[in-house]
C-alpha cells in the first residue's frame, strides 16, 4: 500500500518551507563574501530559497514512490528510505497502541498520521505520514482484529463474535459542553508560571524586581498569571474538546481535540497502572481525573504530546466507577508517614527559604538594588517562615499507601494529588531505598514499578524504615501468589477447552 497522494504536497509544503527559509537565511548570513562567485543579495538569495523548495519537493516525490507498507497476519511491513533503504517487520503482538491524529489542515485534506506504539518506550516505532482517514481507520481496526484473533489462538479459545468492533462500541464517557469548560477553567498549568523566569528579555512587559516595589509590579504580576490561566484553560479546552470514551471488546478508545484531533486506543490486557489526579481546585468541587498507563507510553508521552487521560474530568465518584471498570479494586484506607517525617518536611522547607533569603541578602549586599528598596530582601522569603508548619502538614497529610487485596495503591502530592493503583501481577520490581536524611529519622521509601514507560513511578514515600520493608516484602509475596493464581487459571481455562474439543 502506498501513502495518500495528497502527502506530496503536503510534505511538500511543510518541508519545503523550511528548507527555503533555512536556504534564505544561511545565504544572506554569508552576504557579500568573497569567495562566493556572486554576493548574495535580492534575486540570488530568492533562487536559494527556490532551490531549497523545489529541492525538497522532489525529494517528497522520491519518499512517496519508496514508501510502501503491508498489513499481514503476522504484523506490519514498512519498506522505506530513498537512498538508504529500510525495511521494518513490527510483529502484531508487540504493537501495543494504534493512534490516528490530525490537525485542522490534515481534516481539510481528508489525510491523517497513523502512529503503531509498541511496548519498552514512548518513542514512536512507526509513523504513516500521511494515509486517507478512512484508510486509517482500516489499518487500525484491521490491527486490532488480528490481534485477538492471534490471543484467542494462542490461549487455545474460540474466536468469539467481536469482528465487528464499530457496532458493538459502548461508550463509557462523553465530555459535555459544561464540563469542559469546568476542566479548562481548573486545569491551570503550573509550569506556564515558568515563563515569568524569562523576566524582561521573554517579556518586556514585565518589570524587574526592583520596580516590582514601586511601579505597581505585582499588579502585573497578578495581570500576567491570569493571562497565563486563560492560556492554560485554552490549551486545555482544544486538548479536550468533543472527548468520548468507548469501549470495544477489550479496548477503550478515546477520540478528542479541536485544532489536532486524535483518535486512540487502550488496550486493557495491557495496563500497567491507573493513575487518579485531582488538583486543589478539583478537589474542592469534588472532580478527579483518570490515566490509563500501559506498556507502550502512558499519559503525557504520546505522541500526541498531550494527556491520554481515559477520564479527563468527572466526579470522583464517577471517576472511580470507570476506574473499576478497567481494575476491579477497593479504596482501603490509606497509611500517612509516621510524624516525624512532618517534622523532615517543615526542616526541609525552613532551609529552604533560609538559604534563599541568604542568597538575597547577598546580591543586595553585592550588588544592589537600582532603586531604593524600604526594607530587606532577605525578608520576603523569611516572612514564609510563618506557612511552614501548614505545607509540612499538608504534604504529610497527601503521602500514603494502602495495601489490597489485588492491587496497592500509593498517593502524594498536595496541590495535585496523585493516586496510583498497581495490581500485583504488573509489579516488575519492588525497591526500598534512603537517603542520608530518610535514614537519620529512621524512614525509608518504596518504589513500586511496572512495565509503563509513563514515569511517575508509584511510591510509597518517607515511610517508617521498618514498614518499608514489611511492604517491600508483601508486594513481592502478593506479586508471586498474583502470578501464580493467573497461571493456575489458564491452565484450568486450557485444560476445559481441551476437554471441550475431546
Amino acid at each position: 500500500m502506498k501513502l495518500h497522494p495528497l502527502s506530496i504536497p503536503y510534505r511538500a509544503a511543510s518541508r519545503g518551507l523550511s528548507a527555503g527559509l533555512m536556504l534564505f537565511f544561511v545565504g544572506r548570513s554569508l552576504g557579500d563574501a568573497e569567495a562566493l562567485p556572486v554576493p548574495m543579495a535580492g534575486p540570488a538569495l530568492v533562487t536559494l530559497a527556490a532551490v531549497g523548495v523545489v529541492g525538497a519537493a522532489a525529494w517528497q516525490v522520491a519518499y512517496y514512490r519508496r514508501f510502501e507498507y503491508r498489513l499481514t497476519g503476522d504484523g506490519l511491513e514498512i519498506a522505506s528510505g530513498v537512498v538508504s533503504r529500510r525495511n521494518r517487520e513490527i510483529p502484531l503482538g508487540r504493537i501495543q497502541n494504534v493512534d490516528i491524529s490530525r490537525n485542522v489542515i490534515q481534516r481539510a485534506l481528508g489525510v491523517a498520521v497513523l502512529d503503531i506504539e509498541t511496548a519498552g518506550g514512548g518513542a514512536t516505532e512507526a509513523s504513516l505520514r500521511y494515509v486517507g482517514y478512512d484508510e486509517a481507520k482500516r489499518v487500525q481496526r484491521e490491527i486490532q482484529r488480528l490481534k485477538r484473533g492471534a490471543e484467542d489462538a494462542e490461549s487455545g479459545t474460540e474466536p468469539d463474535e467481536r469482528a465487528d468492533p464499530e457496532e458493538r462500541g459502548t461508550v463509557l464517557f462523553e465530555l459535555q459542553s459544561g464540563e469542559l469548560l469546568l476542566l479548562s477553567a481548573l486545569s491551570f498549568d503550573f509550569r506556564y508560571l515558568s515563563l515569568l523566569a524569562f523576566g524582561p528579555a521573554a517579556l518586556p512587559f514585565v518589570p524587574g524586581v526592583a520596580e516590582l516595589a514601586f511601579l505597581g509590579g505585582m499588579l502585573l504580576v497578578a495581570l500576567l498569571v491570569v493571562a497565563l490561566w486563560v492560556l492554560s484553560a485554552g490549551m486545555t479546552f482544544a486538548r479536550y474538546y468533543d472527548f468520548r470514551l468507548t469501549r470495544l471488546g477489550d479496548e477503550l478508545r478515546y477520540e478528542r481535540g479541536l485544532l489536532q484531533r486524535y483518535d486512540g486506543s487502550i488496550p486493557l490486557g495491557k495496563v500497567q497502572a491507573l493513575t487518579l489526579d485531582a488538583n486543589v481546585l478539583m478537589r474542592r468541587f469534588g472532580y478527579a481525573t483518570l490515566a490509563v498507563e500501559t506498556a507502550g507510553y502512558g499519559p503525557g508521552q504520546a505522541p500526541s504530546g498531550g494527556s491520554e487521560a481515559a477520564v479527563p474530568l468527572a466526579t470522583r465518584e464517577r471517576v472511580l466507577r470507570l476506574a473499576r471498570e478497567v481494575e476491579d479494586f477497593e479504596v482501603p484506607a490509606f497509611s500517612r508517614p509516621p510524624e516525624r517525617a512532618r517534622t523532615r518536611y517543615a526542616v526541609r522547607y525552613a532551609l529552604v527559604l533560609a538559604g534563599l533569603a541568604a542568597v538575597l541578602f547577598a546580591l543586595q549586599a553585592v550588588v544592589g538594588p537600582p532603586a531604593p528598596i524600604p526594607f530587606p530582601l532577605a525578608v520576603v522569603p523569611l516572612a514564609f517562615l510563618l506557612v511552614v508548619p501548614v505545607a509540612a502538614h499538608l504534604k504529610w497529610r497527601n503521602r500514603g499507601y494502602a495495601v489490597g487485596e489485588d492491587h496497592v495503591l500509593t498517593r502524594n502530592g498536595f496541590w495535585t494529588r496523585t493516586t496510583k493503583v498497581v495490581p500485583y501481577y504488573r509489579v516488575q520490581t519492588v525497591i526500598q531505598s534512603a537517603t542520608v536524611f530518610q535514614r537519620r529519622r529512621r524512614l525509608a521509601s518504596v518504589v513500586v514499578d511496572t512495565a509503563s514507560s509513563a514515569g511517575g513511578v508509584a511510591a510509597a514515600v518517607d515511610v517508617d524504615a521498618e514498614t518499608a520493608r514489611e511492604l517491600r516484602e508483601t508486594v513481592g509475596e502478593k506479586l508471586q501468589a498474583s502470578l501464580a493464581a493467573r497461571r493456575g487459571e489458564a491452565d484450568r481455562e486450557s485444560d476445559l477447552d481441551s476437554s471441550r474439543r475431546d
